[in-house]
């Protein structure tokens, strides 16, 4: 429990001094240790402190501060106490926001799950298909023109034969027989 006092008397060279308490009472023994940064109280000066026990038994002002730091102190404490006081309120803020962000997933899945479903949708890889090329057998449903031009993008001869023969500006054949990508995919 903090307690008010004023300074009643002090000696600079032994380092302590005596407190006035403001409720009366007798006075209290401050040592130099005790008081803020070492640095000595005023005479009159109203500080504020807790009581303890000497190692002889006898009461001494501890954690001793300066009255206007002390009220500065009480007033963050009384304004960290007001955020803490109605945790009921923050966790309903919680509980909102996360209502609030699983409904947005649930409806953008729904989204995502209804625009897969329409014909001309994007492709698995992300990019959209070209209803125009030629469907040939099972590679058509594999692979897209998806702008990707040179074998070191390719991960199959599969993959890049479809490329060579179906989409623009592929540069997979440098010999010009027909065979893509021959010293990566298609020995």
């Amino acid at each position: 429990m903090r307690f008010t006092g004023k300074v009643k008397s002090w000696n600079d060279d032994r380092g302590f001094g005596f407190i006035a308490p403001t409720d009366g009472g007798q006075d209290i023994f401050v040592h130099i240790s005790d008081c803020p940064r070492g640095r000595r109280p005023e005479l009159q000066e109203t500080i504020t402190f807790e009581v303890a026990l000497n190692a002889q038994g006898k009461k001494k002002a501890v954690n001793v501060r300066r009255a206007e730091i002390a009220a500065n102190a009480a007033k963050r404490e009384r304004a960290h106490a007001a955020r803490r006081r109605k945790p009921e309120e923050r966790a309903g803020g919680v509980m909102a926001g996360l209502v609030a962000l699983a409904i947005a997933g649930a409806i953008g899945w729904y989204g995502y799950q209804q625009y897969g479903s329409r014909p001309g949708a994007a492709s698995a890889i992300g990019a959209p298909v070209d209803r125009n090329l030629p469907l040939t057998g099972a590679p058509a449903a594999r692979f897209s023109c998806d702008g990707r031009t040179h074998c070191s993008q390719m991960t199959s001869c599969a993959e890049a034969t479809f490329f060579l023969k179906n989409c623009p500006g592929v540069q997979m054949d440098g010999n010009h027989d027909g065979v893509p990508c021959e010293q990566q995919w298609c020995r």
